[in-house]
């Protein structure tokens, strides 16, 4: 075999004179070689960083197209001749799986992967020459990874997708998604290949399936609807396997065959015959390997084979000698590990020992089948054959390790779940015994026959490794071993604590030392060549410059001690002497190997406890990402064989015993398999170790020679071991295929749990038994005490012997109920829910089911209807789509009124409760004199406006009735619309009755049906069936319920008749009528009624029907153990009831003892009846007779009565029956037509909304021209008023200037005088007005120009300076007047403006009403187009209408044609009523006629009486008109008159002004009190100050007096009291500010009474400051 190198693409030149080879790695190559001298041609260089995905050549070969894989996904456009990169770019930001140049066109690239498709031009740009992508966009189809894909001639690319339909891509989007019929996907699967191949499309999928499409049909393929998909079917298919998936396809080049290669991603080549011609050949499988990682290789101890197995579940045997696959073997499981057995077990190396994912190991036998005689005859004999010796089933999860002991007595199997399994191999692999280990086994090695000992080396992931001692082979008898667990097993255990750190710092303080001892050295050699220097220059001292020695450099501290904090996992180990061993770890202690000592051995400790350490090791080389991952040795122990993680190998050279690998140093170093996905999983050398072979997860085996090809024979081939003596007739054993089946030890255990279970059942059985012995013998014993007299029986109260038992019995009980209920509460709740789901499926839809009544005395029966519930059709009712929608002006004006009428309504309520309120507010006080003036004033303005409203009211409605009236009168030429419409059908239809497959039949609007109006008719058919029905069944069921009564009657009357009979000599007995019988098919609803005998007896069904299948099969133990538990209780509560039901049993057949044995009369000797009683013996048979026919009569009566109701309601089912066939058959015209309908009703319904919105459109139009013209006829009427008012000015100042005014020329011109004005701007003016009052201005001065042109032959005049003897005021006059004439003229301007804007407006809206008026007669007839077409398909649905024969009216020479395709299905009565039609027409044609006369001569008759009415009327107005004259003098408006009402204005002026004179009133009434209140206060302080100055003037005339005889005194007595005292002085001040207040009050209050006194406003008198005394009497 060759060694494989590390590619991942390879594309073959055009020409097929080069192929290129792309490589893997940093910064790999793309080699081009030169076939077939296989020399490199060209080599391409940094094209990508670590791979490259895909390679391509173009058509023509010049250019070679690359793009790399993760991380840069670079597109490079190579020169490949050149060695240089024409164009590069960044692909895409995520996987490419594949980049091509398009066939026709060398510029066009496309490159596909994950979640993507893009498509590259090369364009020149004005930067050169570029590379531009367009992305490929999904839309609406979901995103998907594209493996295949094609380019099309015309550009377009197909392409597969995740879910296996194609998409054809048109310019970067999706045209259309292309599908199988019934929306199936192409391939059931992802599309990885897509090819074209002579016309045809050829997609290999992953379902293995190879399909062929019409090129033409998908090259023009579109879409057609809105899900974007289009259904094709292909031309031919061909199906591999199911297990087969295609990956890629290549046709091979042979002339007039269609024959292709086929890569199977599952491990095989293919040859497909794609000719599909009668001569096809079946698709051969060519080679087959395996797929995945290959899990373990095994070599044969005796010749060139070697085994692999892998997770693809395959077991297979290759000659590698030779290099040819021999055979394989598949499995339900993968293999995870394999052994080849030696010698010692199979002397012809036969043997190969198989562990599988699952858990079981297989023996495998490989033999040549050529040895048999069952192939002597053959014509193609296999080479080899393996055949199923042994299967056994030790662990539950992977099997990860085999290992044969060196004698091979005993075979060794470790797994995942933490066991190691020991058999004895000489029983046949008879299991021995196993143990527990501290983590998953990833290696078992027994020691070499160099050592003393037989120990087996158990490496665990986790870090544990293990040693234990051979176990001894002891002949113990399978049916008593409990457990397979080996107790007391002594173990040796050594858990690796990390020492890499330890050993790091080690080698630096070596490495600094060994720096030291250097540095020593030259300064030792440096000082002895100073020294001879001195002695040859004979210096005595050494300078100090050279004896200095330069000062030490500060060293790193040393690598700090680590610990991982995840253990790092062993990958593999070997022996080296006895008790020691080398391991190889991976993550953080790789790089190097570790010489490990067990310690002693420890029974039963605790290994997580324990820490242990190397005390040696080796380092390897570029080991620390790279650890080894499996080694093996030479048989002479001098090389040994390193697997590495990335998939090369190591091969040192080792010396003659050196188990300590002193000499481990050099190495040659091979790189072989992938160095990403390749760690090598099993590398060993051949028998004669003149062969390597290595197995990886890259999926690959490689062999090497291990000596020079010289050395190596050539033309070795393997010999397969001959077949043993009888094996062709002996029987397979079993194989283990469910992976759930139990491994020896859990089948061990649940056949002692079986055991113990049934020793246990056992034991209930006899306890049971026991149990119902004592039962039974208390039963017996409570007989025995009924049957004693009352005093001396005992109570059940008395049998308690203690009642602490009973409670306690009870309790227990309870609690083990619940506790059952609690384990079965999950299966309760599972089996109601499926209860639940089963009614709501199967019986909640159903309203009644079938109950069939038989008859008594017949065969007849009668089955009630199946009903189902009402279907949806009749419950729903959707409205219809395509029904013309209202407007929402014709909504407005329907709810509107109502509306408003309801708010006015509600309005005036609440209004009127207000008023009641405010009038009983009102009542409780009484009116006053100025409210009744009030009211009364208001009361009498109110009758004057009412009076004058009704006036005006009545005016108004005269009007109206006389423009009714002239509205009415029909023109001279008028014609009555219906007699048009009426006229104009009848010269349409007459004679003419347009059927409905009548191509011009239109249909009328009451007769359009769509699918709403057909699904209520549905619904309207359905309910009314169901009614029916549901009316049948109820009688039916009425009848069951009369046939139960009869039968419980007939049952008593029976009774009756058996006891009549026993007293009569049985010769004269009557036959006993049979009592009917009921049978299960009249009461259905007992099926659903069950009881706890029912559910036992379904317990035992179940339970039959179990051990039948446990006899076939084991089911598992907690089942069995639920079930029993079940069992016992659902019998417990049996034998509860049981005793209950016997309990009263006993008691009722006690009862009816005591009655049977009544104490026996004591028996006398018989005498001979007498004669009175012979007479009366037989009156009393005749009696008996009697009512023995007498209820046989009865019983006959009920049956017949029944079986006649029966037959009656028989009869009117049956009838029924018809009529539901009929509604059956209609109603599935009507589900056919609503079907028909619903596909018609999109597109109606598209229509009638386009029919719906022009016309809605037309109406608003319409109204937005009624405006116009309304708007029109408004600006026209005001045109008329300005112009009136315009001759009125000129007229009222003519009547001014008067007659013979010489200076009315003067001032008539100065009136017409046309002078610009200021144009009047609004303050918010828009820059439009603007505009537009500029154009105003223009035109008026146009005008004016013009006006003053005209009037120019006139002598220029001044208007602004009245001329003398000219009136002042007529020319005042004159110019007021103009400034009127100017505001009219410029309003007439714009009110023509705005007519004519109008005018415009109305011409435009016109237009567009005839556009709109068009298009909607075009929508009309495109809906009535459609619904004919939609009336023609409902035309082509067949209807089925039963007839008779004498019904068919429709005959040929006297015979039924057999075409009745041109008849007509009419009833008779509808003939009956046609014909009547006929004479009702004839005679409705006389009485027309003869009405047309009377209405000619009445039409003469009114002529003649509207000419005499006109005379009557110019008479009636000239009488008026002269009473006008006589009465008024001049002929006046009488409406004006009767109209004429009172000024309300004015009246509520009045109204208000009485109001506020009664106010002033009464507020001046308010103030007259207050005056005359305050008047009589300053009387009383007047008085009060009188008084006091009396009192003053007293005291001054006292004091005059005392001043005077002071005087004297004075004059007396000397100058010594000369002048006034301080105290006169300060009280003449007090008095005199007194005074001066006082008559500053009076003044202010002078003024104030003056100021009431007028009837102005009230003006405040000064407020000064008054003392408290003086303010009391004010506040009272």
């Amino acid at each position: 075999m060759k060694v494989k190198t590390r590619t991942l693409s390879h594309v073959v030149h055009p020409k097929k004179t080069y192929f290129a080879v792309a490589e893997k790695g940093s910064f790999p190559k793309i080699i081009i070689y030169e076939y077939p001298s296989l020399k490199p041609y060209r080599i391409l260089r940094d094209g990508a960083e670590k791979a490259y995905a895909y390679v391509d050549f173009n058509n023509e070969g010049n250019l070679l197209a690359s793009v790399g894989c993760h991380p840069d996904y670079t597109i490079t456009i190579w020169g490949w001749k050149e060695e240089q990169p024409i164009l590069r770019t960044k692909a895409f930001s995520q996987d490419v799986f594949k980049v091509t140049f398009n066939p026709d066109n060398d510029e066009q690239l496309t490159t596909s992967g994950s979640g993507h498709i893009k498509f590259w031009e090369m364009a020149f740009t004005f930067t050169g020459l570029k590379l531009q992508g367009s992305l490929g966009r999904f839309g609406k189809t979901s995103t998907s990874d594209i493996e295949g894909y094609a380019e099309l001639p015309d550009g377009k690319v197909l392409s597969g997708s995740e879910w296996g339909n194609l998409l054809l891509w048109e310019g970067s989007l999706i045209k259309v998604e292309l599908c199988r019929t019934g929306m199936k996907s192409c391939h059931s699967g992802s599309i990885n290949q897509i090819m074209l191949d002579e016309g045809e499309v050829i997609t290999a999928g992953s379902d293995g399936s190879v399909r062929i499409w019409d090129f033409e049909t998908i090259d023009t393929a579109d879409v057609i609807d809105d899900t974007g998909l289009l259904e094709i079917e292909p031309i031919n298919e061909l199906h591999i396997d199911k297990s087969v998936n295609l990956f890629s396809m290549i046709k091979m080049n042979e002339v007039g065959n269609n024959f292709w290669l086929a890569q199977d991603a599952n491990g095989a080549i293919w040859k497909l015959d794609l000719s599909f011609s009668n001569i096809t050949q079946d698709p051969e499988c060519l080679f087959s390997f395996h797929s995945g990682p290959i899990a373990a290789l095994a070599v044969s101890p005796l010749t060139y084979l070697m085994a692999t197995t892998a997770m693809d579940c395959s077991v297979r045997v290759y000659d590698f000698s030779s290099k040819n696959p021999l055979v394989h073997m598949k499995f339900k499981q993968g293999g995870t590990s394999l052994i080849w057995a030696p010698r010692s077990v199979s002397v012809s190396a036969s043997q190969i020992v198989v562990g599988f994912q699952d858990g079981v190991v297989r023996v495998l036998e490989l033999f040549d089948p050529k040895g048999l005689t069952v192939y002597a005859g053959r014509k193609k004999i296999p080479d080899a054959e393996l055949h199923l010796k042994y299967v056994f089933k030790p662990h539950t999860d992977e099997v990860t390790a085999l290992a044969y002991e060196r004698d091979g007595d005993i075979l060794a199997t470790g797994s995942e779940d933490k066991t190691v399994f020991f058999f004895d191999v000489e029983k046949e692999y008879k299991p021995i015994g196993f143990f527990n280990t501290p983590g998953p086994i990833c290696q078992l090695m027994w020691s070499p026959a160099s050592h003393p000992e037989k120990t087996l080396l158990i490496i665990c992931e986790n870090g544990y490794i293990l040693e234990s001692l051979c176990p001894t082979i002891k002949d113990v008898d399978d049916q008593n071993v409990i457990t397979f667990a080996i107790p007391n097993v002594f173990l040796r255990c050594f858990h690796f604590t990390s020492v890499k750190s330890k050993i790091l710092r080690f080698l630096e303080v070596q490495r600094r030392e060994q720096q030291k001892m250097l540095k020593e050295k030259e300064k030792l050699e440096r000082r002895m060549k100073l020294a001879e220097e001195r002695e040859a220059f004979g210096e005595e001292e050494i300078p100090e410059e050279e004896t200095s020695e330069e000062g030490e450099e500060e060293e790193p501290p040393l690598p700090e001690i680590f610990m991982p904090p995840t253990p790092s996992p062993i990958l593999c180990g070997f022996y080296s002497e006895p008790g020691k061993f080398w391991v190889s770890l991976g993550n953080y202690d790789a790089g190097f190997l570790y010489h490990c000592q067990f310690p002693s051995y420890l029974h039963n400790s605790d290994f997580q406890k324990q820490e242990n350490e190397p005390f040696d090791f080796r380092v390897l080389e570029n080991t620390e990402d790279n650890p080894i991952r499996n080694i093996t040795f030479s048989n002479d122990q001098t090389m040994m064989f390193c697997g590495m993680t990335n998939g090369a190998i190591r091969v040192y050279v080792l010396s003659e015993n050196d188990p300590f690998l002193v000499s481990l140093q050099h190495y040659w170093h091979f790189n072989v398999h992938d160095n990403n996905y390749g760690s090598i999983k099993s590398i060993t050398s051949s028998f004669d170790d003149q062969y390597l072979l290595t197995a990886g997860e890259d999926g690959n085996i490689f062999v090497f020679d291990i000596f020079s090809e010289f050395i190596v024979p050539k033309g070795i081939k393997a010999k397969v071991p001959s077949p043993r003596f009888g094996i062709e007739s002996e029987a397979a054993p079993e194989d283990i295929e469910d992976p759930k089946a139990y491994s020896i030890e859990n089948a061990r255990k649940k056949r002692e749990h079986d055991k113990l279970m049934k020793k246990v059942e056992e034991l209930k059985a006899h306890k049971r038994e026991q149990i119902k012995i004592l039962r039974n013998e208390f039963w017996k014993l409570l007989e025995l005490n009924k049957e004693l007299p009352a005093h001396m029986q005992f109570q059940r109260t008395d049998f308690n012997i203690d009642a602490k038992i009973h409670a306690e019995i009870h309790k227990k009980t309870s609690l083990k109920i619940e506790q059952v209920e609690k384990e079965l509460a999950w299966e309760k709740q599972k089996h109601e829910l499926g209860l639940k789901k089963l009614q709501d499926r199967f019986r909640e839809p159903l309203e009644s089911d079938t109950i069939v009544v038989y008859a008594t005395q017949s065969d007849h029966q009668i089955a009630s209807y199946r009903l189902v519930k009402p279907s949806k059709y009749s419950k729903l009712k959707r409205p219809s789509q395509s029904e013309r929608r209202q407007s929402k002006m014709e909504r407005l004006e329907k709810e509107g009124p109502g509306k408003k009428e309801s708010q006015r309504d509600t309005g005036g309520s609440i209004s009127l409760q207000e008023e009641s309120v405010l009038e009983k507010g009102k009542k409780f006080r009484p009116r006053t004199l100025s409210e009744i003036m009030v009211e009364n004033q208001i009361e009498k303005t109110k009758k004057l406006i009412q009076q004058a409203e009704r006036a005006q009211f009545k005016i108004l409605q005269r009007k109206k009735e006389w423009e009714e009236l002239y509205k009415s009168k029909p023109d001279d030429d008028y014609e009555d619309p219906k007699d048009v419409q009426a006229i104009k059908e009848a010269q349409t239809y007459m004679g003419d009755f347009n059927l409905k497959t009548a191509p011009d039949y239109k249909i009328p609007e009451h007769m359009r049906i769509n699918a709403a109006k057909k699904e209520e008719e549905l619904g309207y058919l359905d309910t009314m069936a169901h009614g029916k029905k549901r009316y049948m069944n109820k009688c039916i069921l009425s009848l069951r319920d009369l046939k139960l009564a009869v039968i419980e009657e007939i049952q008593c009357l029976v009774q009756e008749l058996k006891n009549i009979q026993s007293s009569i000599p049985a010769s004269k007995h009557m036959p006993i009528p049979q009592v009917p019988q009921i049978y299960p098919e009249e009461v259905p609803e007992r099926r659903f009624q069950y009881d706890e005998e029912t559910l036992l007896r379904f317990q035992r069904k179940q339970k039959k029907r179990q051990d039948k299948s446990s006899s076939k099969q084991s089911g598992t133990g907690s089942g069995g153990s639920a079930g029993g538990g079940l069992v016992g209780f659902l019998k417990l509560s049996s034998g509860k009831e049981g005793d209950l039901t016997t309990r009263d049993s006993l008691s009722r057949s006690s009862k009816a003892s005591a009655l049977l044995e009544l104490p026996k009369p004591v028996e006398f000797e018989k005498a001979e009846p007498s004669d009175a009683e012979l007479e009366i013996m037989k009156r009393d048979e005749v009696k008996h007779l009697y009512m023995q026919q007498f209820l046989c009569n009865r019983i006959n009566e009920l049956t017949v009565t029944f079986d006649a109701e029966l037959h009656l309601l028989r009869h009117q089912k049956l009838k029924l029956d018809t009529k539901m066939k009929l509604s059956d058959l209609h109603h599935l015209t009507l589900f056919q037509e609503m079907l028909l309908l619903k596909n018609f009703e999109k597109q109606e319904n598209i229509l009638q909304e386009r029919v719906n919105s022009l016309d809605k459109e037309e109406q608003d139009m319409q109204w937005k021209i009624n405006e116009t013209l309304k708007e029109m006829e408004e600006k026209k009427n005001e045109i008329t008023k300005l112009q009136d008012q315009e001759k009125a000015l000129y007229a009222g100042f003519q009547a001014a200037l008067g007659e013979n005014n010489k200076f009315a020329n003067f001032l008539m011109k100065v009136l017409k005088k046309k002078i610009k004005r200021a144009k009047k701007k609004e303050v918010e003016g828009d820059a439009d007005e603007d505009e537009e009052s500029e154009e105003s201005s223009e035109e008026e001065s146009s005008l004016e120009s013009d006006e003053d042109a005209s009037g120019s032959e006139d002598d220029v005049f001044d208007d602004s300076i009245c001329p003398t003897n000219c009136d002042v005021s007529l020319f005042e006059l004159a110019l007021q007047l103009r400034e009127k004439r100017l505001d009219i003229e410029e309003a007439l301007v714009e009110e023509k403006k705005i007519v004519d804007n109008l005018k415009k407006e109305y011409d435009t809206i016109s237009k567009k009403v005839k556009v709109v008026a068009t298009n909607l007669n075009a929508a009309e007839e495109a809906l009535e187009a459609y619904q004919r077409e939609k009336q023609q398909r409902l035309n082509e649905l067949l209807v089925v209408i039963p007839l008779k024969l004498h019904q068919i009216e429709y005959m040929e020479f006297g015979e039924v044609p057999e075409d009745l395709s041109g008849t007509l299905v009419f009833s008779n009565h509808s003939l009956d009523r046609l014909q009547e039609r006929i004479v009702q027409l004839q005679e409705e044609n006389a009485k027309q006629q003869k009405l047309n006369k009377e209405c000619r001569e009445r039409r003469k008759l009114l002529i003649r009486e509207k000419r005499e009415m006109a005379k009557t009327i110019s008479k009636m107005e000239e009488t008026v008109r002269e009473l006008m004259i006589s009465k008024f003098g001049r002929v006046i408006d009488l409406e004006a008159l009767q109209t004429l009402s009172v000024n309300t204005t004015l009246e509520e002026l009045k109204i208000k002004k009485l109001r506020k004179e009664l106010s002033n009133a009464k507020e001046l009434r308010m103030w007259e009190e207050k005056i005359a209140q305050v008047r009589w206060d300053l009387m009383m302080k007047t008085k009060e100050h009188t008084k006091k100055l009396h009192q003053m003037n007293d005291l001054c005339l006292e004091k005059k007096k005392l001043d005077s005889r002071l005087n004297t005194l004075q004059n007396q007595q000397g100058n010594a009291f000369q002048g006034l005292r301080k105290a006169d002085i300060v009280a003449k001040q007090k008095v005199t500010e007194l005074v001066q207040t006082q008559l500053e009050k009076i003044t202010a209050l002078k003024e104030e009474i003056e100021l009431l006194r007028k009837k102005g406003g009230l003006l405040l008198p000064p407020i000064t400051p008054k003392p408290k005394n003086e303010m009391k009497p004010m506040d009272t």
